[in-house]
């Protein structure tokens, strides 16, 4: 999430009340999460086991819960705690903003596009040309939507990412301050929920199709030209590549990637990355011929011990 101005440590450090390390007029020009962070940006760690992930990461300001040496050409914010304050940033630089009316009058809806009864879109959203949306349809704040996209009724684009800190007083919420984005000639089936990003984007990209009833988790990359079957399940920060297709009721773990080419046999969890290229089936996922021979074996040797009984 860039900032619409750019800020400095001092600025930043005194909006959050702590202490820093580094030039007081240091540039930071926005916030990200460890995966997507480029130079300019704020990034949070508040565990020893990933300091030196953060600290070696492209973010050049990190904001952490301990004093530590400071890499060469970036600045550090010290806070009690950073998921904390990471939450004032979002809130401060994107805060929400209640809707007026069901068609926000800054959102911008391009010509031969169709929005039809009981939809509601946010403010700042953009949907280009010759769109269908259809009732009950709800688009929140800032998503973006490519050219010639069907949207089926029910769909929800940009709910809040589920993401959570274990706190003793119960679960804290990590604020969401990004996007959903889908590009051109995309279809999306009806009843389904597209979490925006955290900081960054969702992004769908062009060709995709989506069945009925598919979640796609915050921060996730579709590539171009997937097929994605009814009710599966794709958890955030998860990097589907192009021209892969999705069988029904599939499930994913976080953080992995789907090959380019690849195809995902119906109820499977996709437990780890898989390379393209290959046909994948069952749970923990294996390559279906492997998994499919498995399956066989274990039914020979039922069969067999059952003749020695």
């Amino acid at each position: 999430m860039k900032f619409k101005k750019v800020q400095t440590l001092k600025q930043i450090a005194t909006l959050l009340n702590v202490n820093y390390i580094g030039d007081e007029s240091f540039h930071i020009s926005g916030i990200n999460e460890i995966h997507v962070v480029e130079r300019g940006d704020i990034v949070f760690v508040d565990h020893p086991k990933y300091y030196d992930k953060a600290l070696k990461s492209a973010a050049t300001t990190i904001l952490i819960n301990k004093k530590v040496d400071c890499p060469k050409g970036k600045a550090l914010l010290i806070s009690d705690d950073p998921f904390r304050d990471f939450n004032k940033l979002t809130k401060y630089f994107n805060p929400f903003i209640a809707s007026k009316e069901s068609i926000s009058e800054s959102a911008v809806i391009g010509e031969g596009t169709i929005i039809q009864p009981n939809v509601f879109i946010g403010n700042h959203v953009k949907i280009g040309k010759n769109c269908i949306i259809h009732p009950n349809v709800t688009i929140y704040d800032h998503s973006v939507i490519g050219d010639h996209v069907t949207i089926h009724a029910n769909t929800v684009l940009g709910a809040d990412a589920f993401y959570y800190k274990n706190r003793p007083t119960g679960f804290d919420k990590l604020l969401s301050g990004g996007r959903v984005v889908i590009e051109n000639n995309v279809d999306i089936g009806a009843s389904c929920t597209i979490d925006k990003g955290v900081t960054g984007d969702t992004t769908i990209k062009e060709g995709t199709k989506i069945d009925n009833q598919v979640h796609v988790g915050h921060d996730t990359v579709i590539g171009k030209k997937c097929l994605i079957a009814s009710q599966t399940g794709i958890a955030g920060c998860v990097i589907i590549e192009d021209e892969v297709t999705i069988w029904g009721q599939v499930g994913t773990n976080s953080g992995i990637t789907i090959g380019k080419g690849a195809v995902i046999l119906g109820q499977t969890g996709v437990t780890k990355s898989v390379a393209g290229g290959k046909s994948y089936f069952g749970t923990p996922v294996a390559e279906s011929r492997e998994k499919l021979k498995e399956l066989a074996e274990i039914k020979r040797f039922l069969k067999e011990r059952k003749k020695e009984s």
